[in-house]
């Protein structure tokens, strides 16, 4: 299980944000190459495939699970390059410590939620169904959730979805019920000649 995908994943070093490197040909055409993330989505797909065949005992796509996406997001975390602060590190909850600590490096949660979405498509785009889809099971979103909080607290940093701005909502005048406009209000208005005194 050790030697699984060492160059693909031992590169992230040159690369900030994703798990594998992702390399660029310049010689061919744009029209006969893949998008980057089509590219980056084999590449997650082939590695995790190694891994499945590095796994002790071998495991076949077809009887993983969950627990074992959540055993490949661990060993993952070996790779990682962000800094994620233990509760008794006196840099806990600062966003950016003004000095060297010895807490871990782990996966950064947004690289592991996109790994996980582009796996999640790979699966079905390789034959499997939705329903069986290992990388969507109930353990493994929880396992995102806890390690997006948990990196939010340790490292000082708001992971809140950012809210979108909605347009107004369109009336559509055939549903709305027409309230005729209040009668109007019955006023004194007193008329002043130019030449009557005033009270």
């Amino acid at each position: 299980m050790d030697s699984i995908g060492e160059m693909d994943i031992s590169s992230n070093s040159q690369n900030e944000g994703t798990l594998m490197n992702v390399s660029h040909n310049s010689g061919t055409s744009s029209s006969s190459t893949s998008s980057r993330y089509e590219n980056q989505k084999r590449r997650d797909w082939n590695t995790f495939g190694q891994y499945l065949k590095n796994h002790r005992p071998p495991l076949a796509l077809s009887r993983c699970s969950g627990a074992h996406v959540l055993e490949f997001l661990r060993y993952l975390d070996q790779f990682g390059k962000t800094k994620v602060h233990t509760p008794i590190c006196p840099f806990y909850g600062h966003p950016n410590p003004p000095a060297p600590c010895p807490c871990p490096l782990r996966q950064a949660w947004g690289s592991l939620d996109a790994l996980i979405g582009r796996l999640r498509a790979a699966f079905e785009e390789n034959g499997g169904k939705p329903e069986a889809n290992p990388f969507g099971a109930r353990a493994v979103r929880l396992y995102l959730r806890e390690v997006r909080d948990l990196q939010s607290k340790a490292r000082g940093i708001s992971y809140e979805k950012k809210k979108r701005k909605r347009p107004p909502p369109q009336q559509i005048p055939s549903l709305q019920l027409q309230v005729p406009p209040p009668p109007p209000v019955a006023r004194k208005w007193s008329i002043r000649c130019a030449d009557s005194p005033r009270r």
